[in-house]
């Protein structure tokens, strides 16, 4: 099944442009922001741009095999759709137009809690692996009670998001007085900034045969006490950015967390993923998925499902393009021994990935 839209998009950045002038201004600068200075979310484009290939040669690759499975699922690619809240903001179908296009690109897709659909409905949207994704409005009853909806409701796996507990200053948004409309009627901040490790713990004793995944990990000793509670996937993140400012890039924190996790558990990854050199560059560090927020929403934005679709069709042809010139036709064969530290070339920025790209002409 293809998108149809290869004439259209014949490239990310075109995809990137399409957004931005569909978009109103206030939802474009919620989608690209970051917290305060932005220097977490430069720095997430600054890491994965210190990492310089090591290819090999002469080898027989032919045929080049960038799939990965999820859940006991095969995938497309090795790659989620990160959860992102307000979906219905960039396109009116919302996290139901996201399990279209995921279920159509064969990719795993997390939902945010922060939906104005009914989860059975977005399950019911497209097929493929989906996890739901929750941030904490109430105590353990009410996240047991979440739990118990989501999986009911035919999700895969339950994940939690944990590096929210005192929500960031965006100023892209409070300099314009953008008032979210998500966010006017939020109540039940209090809950996560109380959620600790003790109350992830009462919640999983709960349910045993849930496949819990933590998100937002930014530290080895926070990823070996996820394990150390059973958790069946860590998710290295800060946010894209959004939430500490002054952190980590996330591809920096990844090798930390994959030695903290040393197999117990599985390993994702996002911020500022925008290519697929980047992806490849995950799965050398030991990642096994990719989470895309921006970049999807970018598609989702331009072409609602089907966008989403190119999406991963072009990150799929950069990934084999990449594999092949590192002398790999498969996942399995990626590790370190591919990678090493390099000297960034270009200035980090949110669409640094994408020097083609000038959103200041006339028509961006």
């Amino acid at each position: 099944m293809a998108s149809g839209l290869e004439n259209e998009f014949a490239t990310l950045h075109e995809i990137v442009k399409a957004a931005k002038i569909r978009l109103n201004a206030n939802i474009w600068d919620y989608l690209i922001g970051g917290t305060e200075t932005e220097t977490t979310l430069r720095r997430n484009r600054m890491a994965l741009d210190s990492i310089a290939f090591k290819p090999r040669v002469l080898r027989d690759v032919s045929k080049i095999d960038p799939s990965s499975e999820i859940l006991g699922k095969k995938i497309r690619l090795p790659v989620m759709l990160a959860p992102v809240g307000s979906l219905e903001s960039f396109e009116t179908g919302g996290g139901i137009t996201v399990a279209k296009g995921a279920g159509a690109a064969n990719v795993a897709m997390l939902i945010s809690s922060v939906t104005t659909l009914k989860l059975e409905d977005i399950v019911k949207g497209g097929a493929g692996p989906k996890i739901y994704q929750l941030y904490v409005r109430g105590d353990d009853d009410w996240v047991a009670d979440r739990v118990r909806q989501a999986m009911g409701a035919g999700y895969d796996a339950f994940c939690i998001t944990v590096d929210t507990q005192v929500y960031s200053r965006r100023e892209r948004d409070i300099a314009k007085r953008f008032v979210k409309s998500w966010r006017v009627a939020a109540t039940g901040q209090d809950h996560q900034a109380a959620f600790s490790w003790e109350n992830f713990k009462r919640v999983k004793d709960k349910f045993p045969d849930v496949k819990f995944m933590l998100k937002g990990i930014g530290t080895g000793e926070d990823a070996d006490l996820a394990c150390r509670l059973g958790v069946w996937a860590v998710y290295c993140s800060n946010h894209g950015g959004r939430q500490l400012d002054h952190g980590r890039g996330s591809a920096a924190v990844l090798p930390e967390v994959v030695d903290a996790v040393a197999g117990r558990a599985k390993v994702a990854v996002d911020g500022s993923f925008s290519r697929g050199s980047d992806i490849v560059k995950a799965v050398c560090l030991g990642a096994d998925w990719v989470g895309l927020g921006r970049l999807y929403c970018y598609g989702l934005a331009a072409a609602g499902a089907a966008g989403i679709e190119r999406v991963i069709e072009l990150l799929e042809e950069e990934m084999k393009e990449v594999m092949g010139l590192l002398g790999v036709t498969s996942l399995k064969q990626l590790d370190k021994s591919y990678v090493s530290a390099a000297m960034p070339t270009n200035l980090p920025g949110v669409h640094s990935a994408f020097p083609l790209l000038n959103l200041e002409d006339k028509g961006y």
